[in-house]
């Protein structure tokens, strides 16, 4: 019917259109969330530094080291320079409408996803990253409505150095005998969801989008750099290897004295490897997001699955942690008082690698993920959806 056509700002972009490089970055850096995240459902032991179990053997300490060396602190920054990234491309999208409609569409999506991070952020697991980027997507949608790269830029700067603030007490010793997030050990499953309720509001929402200001601003300030350098090769693969150096190096202090195998004599060394950590893990992030462009130049199966993955990210992300939730919980499988670090994570790895074959089956049969549907409509109300 003539005049009932979505505009280019109510229409989702066909997935067949969609850039691969943001899509294959997605699915390979959920192994590393997945990885990230299930150390959070472990209790009844003693933990550490960065809410980490206290080694307990040799195989405890490679895993906590490596993790701590090439994943945490590293991964929530890249989703958050993909989400900047699409919140830029979404702008672009529907610049036609104004910029009074683009920052109300840009707020619509941030505050969907802050709907959808406190459902699971309440119901299932108070690290919940999501509400975080929801939040930071209604806050920045003025400014990255109307392009201005001097806020974005602000932003950008003003968030690492909040972030490095936040992480200061990284490296500073704390009680081994309290479980970092109480609901995770509570027993009763109606009162960790009040306890997961506080600490979301606390930790999973405000918490962490101080932690990835910068990454969600950068990555919609750096939009058009991207794009230029999708296809430059010989770029990616500088800044892969810088990025990711500068993380490894930057995040060695702090990943000695997680591991246990060095102690910081002073507290000043001890924030300084804390902020470092911190700060490296920026870099870090652009490393991997150059590697994801590298890798998406190559065509085949697992480039392809991992992209199906990328394309239904959100719904993979909430799956792990149903599933975290049913096998680890006190209140549900009760796994997470006895299971080690080296055997939770290649649980996660497990589930990373179920997702991604729940999602190539997806494709296949020409459907999106639940999650991004139930997006998609809480974003552009009912508008048809375009050829998938």
């Amino acid at each position: 019917m003539p005049g009932t056509e979505p505009t280019r700002s109510r229409a989702a972009t066909p997935l067949s259109a969609r850039a691969p490089w943001p899509d294959v970055a997605r699915g390979a850096m959920l192994l590393l969330i997945a990885v990230a995240n299930v150390h959070g459902f472990l209790y009844d032991r003693p933990f550490g530094l960065r809410s980490y179990p206290l080694p307990q053997d040799t195989a405890d300490q490679v895993v906590t080291f490596t993790q701590m060396l090439l994943v945490d602190g590293r991964v929530y920054p890249l989703f958050g320079l993909l989400v900047g990234y699409g919140l830029a491309r979404l702008a672009r999208r529907s610049e036609e409408d104004g910029p009074v409609v683009t920052a109300g569409l840009l707020a619509r999506r941030g505050a969907a996803l802050l709907l959808i991070g406190a459902l699971h952020g309440i119901l299932l697991f108070s690290g919940d990253i999501v509400g975080a980027y929801g939040l930071l997507a209604v806050v920045l949608a003025v400014p990255i409505a109307l392009r201005s790269g001097f806020v974005l830029g602000y932003a950008t700067v003003t968030g690492l150095l909040l972030a490095a603030v936040l992480g200061a007490g990284s490296g500073l010793p704390r009680s081994t005998d309290s479980v970092p997030f109480p609901s995770r050990a509570e027993p009763d499953a109606v009162t960790a969801l009040g306890l997961r309720a506080g600490e979301w509001l606390s930790t999973g929402l405000f918490g962490q989008a101080i932690a990835v200001l910068a990454a969600v601003a950068a990555g919609a300030w750096w939009a058009n750099r991207l794009d230029a350098s999708a296809t430059d090769r010989a770029l990616q693969g500088r800044v892969a290897v810088i990025g990711v150096a500068v993380g490894v190096v930057g995040g060695l202090p702090l990943a000695l004295m997680t591991a246990g195998w060095w102690t910081a004599p002073g507290t000043g060394l001890a924030v300084a490897a804390g902020v470092a950590h911190t700060l490296a893990g920026f870099a870090a992030a652009v490393g991997y997001l150059a590697l994801a462009m590298l890798l998406a130049a190559h065509a085949g199966n697992v480039v392809a699955a991992l992209r199906a993955c990328g394309q239904r990210s959100l719904t993979c992300y909430l799956a792990q942690s149903v599933v975290f939730v049913a096998l680890l919980a006190p209140f549900a499988g009760g796994l997470g008082a006895t299971i080690s670090l080296p055997a939770a994570s290649a649980l996660a790895a497990g589930v990373w690698v179920a997702t991604v074959l729940g999602s190539v089956a997806s494709s296949r049969a020409g459907l999106r993920g639940p999650a991004e549907v139930l997006l998609r409509r809480l974003t552009y109300g009912r508008a048809p959806d375009p050829a998938r």
